[in-house]
């Protein structure tokens, strides 16, 4: 069980050191005046540090390490 959390851990690390974020695209609506409804895309983006994924993966090792010695 240890080991496959922890190979979850290292891709999910390797990951976040590989793609710093992303973005979507999320209807808002301007204008709601009864019948007439005016909407705009907007663009929202979710980023995380770099350093966040090092220490997922670091982790990861860790626990996989941890995990073989048992």
């Amino acid at each position: 069980m240890n080991k496959t959390v922890g190979l979850i851990l290292i891709v999910l690390g390797a990951a976040m050191l590989i793609w710093t974020g992303f973005t979507y695209t999320k209807k808002e609506k301007i204008i709601d005046a009864g019948p007439i409804q005016v909407s705009a895309d907007k663009e929202k983006s979710v980023n995380w540090p770099p350093y966040a994924g090092g220490i997922i993966l670091v982790a990861g090792v860790f626990v996989f390490i941890a995990s073989k010695k048992r």
